[in-house]
């Protein structure tokens, strides 16, 4: 039996657990484009690619770990491990767009993007075919570009535009992420569901890793040189992140907003003045605002939406926004939450905490999230649900 088959692969405390976590990775990968290619969540192919180039780029410190390069001295396989942070930069933002932009289309334009992490591709190819056509090649690991070329000009200019690119996408990604959540709370009345908490953590989990690597790169540029072995924790780490995106991400559900619009454009001068006076105009609409909420009591429905409370009145929904946030100086989501608190306390004053819980009234009056009920309360009141039955109680 040929020697290189007895110390290859070598099952060690450093490529185990590289090799089982790349695996598991892999796993989520396969499920998430399965889900994609059935039912089409463009959500799930950015993950997905997400993922896999993660994993791929576990390739080199896994095989290496395992013996690779000590049994085939004259492996090609460096010229085909590439460096493609550029292309999970973009696919991050893009994984965030498609989670929070309702009817997310990919465009062709959207390709450009992706122009860095091609370029490389095409640059690594070119110096393999140049290199392989070069006397004595097969007797060595790299050939003449790689050596004169990607090693010493490429590879370290590359570190510098992965970080430079990466810090950028990542503050526009934190950026898009926040701008939604403020945009929720001026369409939907109840947002615990909308939130999308999994986001963040996905954003913060990804922000770790980047600041981690980047003093990777610092320590080992600058200050000493790191050893493979130091450099495995990096990439634990990784395969670790990978695992809990892939968890996560695929066992939360991130199709909310699909087929859902809420854009709109709350710009006062888009909104037709039907009166001379626009004072007396907001007046009149105040109070036909106040009349219906206190009639109707549209807030006792949990699903209540801007659109919805619009459709009701007759108005648009840039002209009701306009009327809340201007008139009653609030956003949509504090203006209806406000309705349902009152609510919740004149049910505590009239006794039907003796007949039902808390969380039960909460319910009655729109709630529908124990989360999201405790906080608004606390919110508008600065006290807790049980603290303010204990003020009627003395």
């Amino acid at each position: 039996m040929p020697s290189f088959f007895l110390s290859f692969p070598d099952f060690n405390l450093y490529s185990t657990p590289l090799l089982i976590l790349v695996f598991q990775g892999l796993v989520f990968v396969a499920l998430l484009l399965a889900r994609y290619f059935k039912k089409k969540n463009i959500s799930d192919l950015f993950l997905g690619l997400i993922l896999l180039i993660i994993c791929y780029e576990q390739t080199c410190y896994t095989v290496g770990f395992m013996g690779w390069y000590n049994v085939f001295r004259n492996t090609k396989i460096n010229y085909f491990l590439i460096p493609m942070g550029v292309a999970i930069a973009p696919l991050i933002y893009f994984y965030v767009k498609a989670i929070t932009t309702s009817n997310f289309t990919f465009r062709k334009k959207d390709w450009l993007h992706f122009v860095l992490a091609f370029s490389l591709i095409l640059f690594r190819l070119t110096i393999y075919f140049y290199d392989s056509l070069q006397t004595g090649f097969d007797d060595t690991q790299n050939g003449i570009l790689k050596l004169s070329v990607d090693e010493p000009i490429i590879s370290p200019l590359w570190v510098f535009v992965s970080f430079a690119q990466m810090l950028l996408y990542l503050a526009f990604t934190f950026q898009l992420f926040y701008n939604y959540r403020k945009r929720i709370r001026e369409y939907f009345s109840n947002t615990y569901k909308l939130e999308l908490n999994w986001i963040l953590s996905f954003l913060i989990a990804f922000t770790l890793l980047f600041l981690y690597s980047s003093l990777q790169d610092i320590v080992g540029s600058l200050i000493i040189e790191l050893n493979y072995k130091q450099r495995w924790w990096l990439n634990i780490f990784m395969a670790l992140v990978v695992l809990f995106v892939g968890v996560k991400g695929y066992f939360t559900d991130t199709t909310k907003l699909n087929k859902l619009s809420f854009s709109f454009s709350p710009n006062p001068e888009s909104i037709p003045q039907q009166k001379n006076n626009s004072s007396e105009f907001l007046k009149s609409d105040l109070e036909r605002v106040s009349t219906f909420m206190n009639t109707e009591k549209p807030y006792l429905n949990p699903d209540l939406n801007l659109s919805d409370l619009s459709k009701s009145l007759d108005l648009t929904r840039a002209e009701l926004s306009k009327i809340i946030n201007t008139g009653f100086g609030k956003n949509f989501n504090d203006f209806i939450n406000e309705y349902r608190v009152n609510t919740f306390k004149a049910k505590l004053k009239s006794g039907e905490h003796q007949q039902l819980s808390l969380l039960g009234i909460a319910y009655d009056c729109g709630f529908n999230s124990k989360a999201t009920f405790n906080r608004v309360f606390k919110k508008i009141t600065q006290s807790s649900p049980t603290e303010f039955l204990n003020t009627l109680k003395s």
